[in-house]
């Protein structure tokens, strides 16, 4: 599905991090998924699965602080028909990409890695618990799939699509209180995006937190009588190509954001994918190449302009390279 007109922009107000409503629904549908396991490697109170951990003691596995052996681990359980679901911080799943490489990727097995606390909303524990590589870093990992919702509700979604799909995933959800952006009928497809704002000036693509930056962006952008698109691109990996194909045909620029280093991750995919069918300007909002710092979350979104005063000035940079073009 690549339109979703029943997502007005900032629908609401904040409410579920997307941690909990991702252990909160993991919990609610594990009977509907009877070889479900979830690996815990010492945060459960901080990824949300201590929801799961209390309603079902049977299926949680507690690894302590030692995320290698949890994975690999991971991989044996799926040799068996398991599913298991690996959880932790953003950061330090990283400290296992090499078992998630050879064991899960390598391998192909139906291990499902969830991520929370990714990129700048770590806040205040600084720089060095702050992950800006993590969708670069498993995007590179063949047959991986990659992806960030961008709300509660979506999270929701995601976190059945992963079950039933058969394969390696890798998931971010989050820690701070998220907008609801969907209704109850939105829909998730993996590999899907959703066109969320129409507009045939400029298209922005986000992912995670930044897909409701964007929504301001272009309310921003409105004022100024330019008609920004917006796309919920909450799969960055396989990313879909056809709507951005689309996007550029009808916008002829594109704006990505995200909460993440600007190189790998969906910015990264984004122009990829273009470059294949349609090469056009794009601009990239994201971490420029550098490490965090402490600060709260929307502070340092600030400071490090992913906010939607700076999607809307890069918005404006696209179509100037635009009008050159042409």
């Amino acid at each position: 599905m690549s339109d979703n007109n029943s997502a007005p922009a900032l629908i609401g107000s904040s409410g579920d991090s997307l941690r909990e409503a991702f252990g909160k629904e993991l919990t609610r549908i594990a009977p509907e998924f009877p070889n479900l396991v979830v690996l815990d490697a010492d945060v459960a109170g901080g990824t949300g699965v201590h929801h799961f951990r209390k309603a079902h003691p049977d299926k949680f596995i507690q690894f302590g602080i030692a995320e290698q052996n949890m994975v690999a681990a991971a991989s044996g359980l799926a040799a068996t028909g398991l599913i298991p679901v690996v959880t932790g911080f953003a950061c330090f799943l990283e400290r296992a990409y090499e078992q998630v490489r050879l064991s899960v990727g390598y391998t192909h097995r139906n291990v499902k890695i969830v991520a929370s606390h990714p990129g700048l909303d770590v806040g205040p524990d600084g720089g060095s618990a702050q992950a800006f590589e993590d969708l670069a870093a498993f995007r590179a990992i063949a047959g991986m799939v990659v992806i960030s919702p961008a709300d509660p509700i979506e999270q929701v979604l995601a976190t059945r699509a992963i079950l039933e799909y058969d394969g390696p995933v890798y998931m971010r959800t989050g820690r701070s209180s998220a907008v609801r952006l969907f209704n109850d009928d939105h829909v998730f497809e993996i590999g899907k995006g959703q066109i969320i704002r129409h507009g045939t000036d400029v298209t922005l693509v986000a992912c995670g937190v930044e897909v409701a930056r964007s929504l301001q962006a272009a309310d921003l952008l409105a004022e100024e009588g330019i008609e920004a698109r917006v796309v919920n691109m909450a799969t960055i990996k396989p990313i879909d190509e056809a709507l951005l194909k689309r996007c550029v045909l009808e916008t002829g620029c594109l704006v990505t954001a995200e909460d993440h280093n600007i190189y790998g991750g969906l910015g990264s995919a984004v122009a990829e994918a273009v470059t294949k069918h349609r090469p056009c300007p794009i601009e990239f909002v994201g971490l420029k190449d550098c490490f965090g710092t402490s600060g709260e979350p929307d502070e340092l979104a600030e400071y490090f302009q992913i906010t939607a005063p700076y999607i809307a000035a890069a918005a404006k940079r696209a179509m100037e390279r635009k009008d050159r073009l042409q």
